[in-house]
């Protein structure tokens, strides 16, 4: 019979406690409620040290191995699982890089997309290779002129999935490098104006919100012309220690290769780490030949001479038997031309 007397205060205690929940709400951040991987095989962590990355005893790792495809399309066409991770692996790769398209990531949601790449962390620690993360974007994001509407995103959009990945992954050493924005183009003015100071910018903001989530944590930045050309960091580098670079070098972006490699990004390696996350040939003939991918075994020695001089990390593109350059066959992971040809190079190369 007492209880109308005691309602308002009853009201009032439980708009506190709701206040206090919705306070304490917003202080989460975007990816929480999820373990941090810790109980999974991981990697010694990687470090810059000069032009190199090393492992924790001062070591030289050069990271050799594959550009996966997309995990949103492996799973809609039946071909995500382990057994993926395990044939990349079979080749005697060190690392696989992982290709989020902004699309994708919108279209299966963050909750579900997490779940793909806590499976990929998972299972390349276990076998043994460390993961890129590969934002894959290209086109102009001062303007918001794309490739293609898969490549749509925002600067917004960008911080908010770097935010995610760094707080989901922070001390997960299994995830070597975060790989920026993959391919930053106007294609020769057509999608703008792309300054290299603004752009520049841009990153230095996201690798000063990556470095407080994870000062551990190292940054790969791609250069110009579709992440081939890093000759603007000659005179106006990035400015944050511990970084990598990034080069897309396939065979018909210059004539004269290893004249044109050196003066437009090989240089860089002499001062940092350089890593060619996608390169790589086809025949002319062969299934989705384009421009700029068409070549043979020439190109092939002299790019992996080329890297190898240097002390540059690489992973060819594609791992996928649709996608091209396609390094399988099909997918029963037999390897294609190209694919036979890297996988021996990675046989012979990493120890």
């Amino acid at each position: 019979m007492s209880f109308p007397r005691f309602l308002p205060r009853v009201l009032a205690i439980a708009g506190v406690l709701l206040s206090l929940s919705s306070f304490a709400s917003a202080q989460v951040p975007f990816s929480s409620g999820r373990e941090a991987l810790q109980s999974s095989a991981m990697l010694p962590r990687l470090s810059v040290q000069g032009n190199r990355f090393v492992d924790p005893a001062g070591k030289t790792v050069i990271l050799r191995g594959v550009a996966a495809s997309d995990p949103a399309a492996l799973l809609a066409r039946g071909h995500w699982g382990r057994r993926y991770f395990e044939a990349a692996r079979s080749w005697n790769a060190n690392v696989i890089r992982i290709p989020i398209h902004p699309a994708e990531w919108r279209k299966l949601g963050e909750e579900n997309y997490l779940k793909l790449l806590d499976d990929a962390v998972r299972w390349s620690g276990e076998l043994g290779m460390y993961v890129i993360i590969d934002w894959h974007v290209i086109g102009n994001l001062l303007t918001g002129v794309y490739h293609r509407s898969i490549y749509i995103t925002s600067r917004d959009e960008t911080f908010r999935f770097w935010h995610t990945i760094a707080e989901r992954y922070k001390g997960v050493s299994t995830i070597a490098l975060y790989e920026l924005y993959n391919e930053p183009t106007n294609r020769n003015g057509q999608m703008g104006r792309l300054p290299w100071t603004d752009y520049k910018a841009f990153i230095e903001d996201l690798i000063y919100m990556l470095r407080k989530i994870d000062p551990a944590c190292i940054p790969l930045v791609a250069g110009f012309d579709w992440a081939y050309d890093l000759s603007p960091i000659r005179d106006n580098p990035i400015d944050f220690p511990g970084i990598a670079y990034v080069t897309h070098p396939y065979p018909q972006k210059r004539d004269n290769w290893e004249e044109s490699w050196e003066r437009d990004w090989g240089f860089a390696a002499k001062k940092y780490p350089v890593v060619a996350t996608e390169f790589g040939f086809m025949s002319a003939d062969g299934p989705g030949a384009h421009n700029p991918v068409i070549a043979d075994e020439t190109y092939g020695e002299a790019i992996i001479a080329f890297f190898e001089k240097r002390g540059i990390s690489w992973t060819p593109w594609v791992f996928d038997a649709q996608w091209s350059p396609q390094l399988l066959a099909d997918w029963d992971y037999n390897p294609a031309p190209q694919g036979r040809f890297f996988r021996a190079k990675m046989q012979q190369l990493n120890k």
